[in-house]
Parts: structure tokens; C-alpha cells; sequence
């Protein structure tokens, strides 16, 4: 019987200002540990630790712009755009434009505090 998912679990979040995550399915609303999605939606100038996880990261920008900065550069990834990233791999998120952002995380295996590797 496939499961139904009512509702996401609202999800505390790192960084420098307040961001709503709305865990769909993972570790903390499904018991899901292969695999999370989580909606995200970050205000203008939010910026988070630099991190380098144990998952891949696959994440689609519904509205506004997300940016991406890996040890080879900085993407900015606009609605309608997607991105991918890749576990080992260094990166930090941030949403610096005027209308921050909302986009849909898909991360294998599922997000973990303990697997994300923020830096201190």
C-alpha cells in the first residue's frame, strides 16, 4: 500500500537568518533514511555555514534565485533551474537577491546532521 505523507515536519534550520524547511519525507517525518525532500524557502541575504556532506544534493529553484559556492566557483540558480551536488564536495548555500527563494531538496541518502559536516 503506497503511504500518504499529510503533512512535513517543520525543520530547524542553520544560518544567519530564519528559513522555513518543510521535511516531506527523511530521517524526521517519514523515517526515511535513503532519501529526504524538503520544501525551502530563505529570505533575502540568508546565508548558511559552509558545508561538506556525506550525500548527494539535487535541488530545483521554484521561485527567486539560490546561490551555490563550491571550491570551483559560484552558480546562481534561478527559477525553473536545477542543481547538483555532490557529496564530498564542498559548498554553501545562500539567497543574496532581493526576493530570496523557494526551491524543492532531494538528497540520497537522506539529510543528516550528523552526514551534512558543517563547517565550525
Amino acid at each position: 500500500m503506497p503511504t500518504l505523507i499529510e503533512k512535513p515536519t517543520q525543520i530547524e534550520a542553520a544560518g544567519n537568518k530564519p528559513k522555513i524547511i518543510q521535511e516531506f519525507i527523511g530521517h524526521v517525518n517519514s523515517g526515511t533514511p535513503q532519501v529526504s525532500v524538503a520544501r525551502m524557502r530563505s529570505p533575502s541575504g540568508w546565508v548558511e555555514p559552509g558545508q561538506t556532506p556525506e550525500f548527494d544534493e539535487y535541488t530545483v529553484v521554484l521561485a527567486g534565485a539560490l546561490r551555490v559556492e563550491s571550491r570551483d566557483g559560484v552558480l546562481d540558480v534561478g527559477a525553473g533551474q536545477a542543481v547538483i551536488t555532490h557529496a564530498g564536495e564542498w559548498v554553501r548555500y545562500s539567497t543574496p537577491h532581493p526576493d530570496g527563494a523557494e526551491y524543492i531538496a532531494v538528497c540520497l541518502p537522506a539529510f543528516s546532521p550528523h552526514t551534512v559536516h558543517r563547517d565550525l
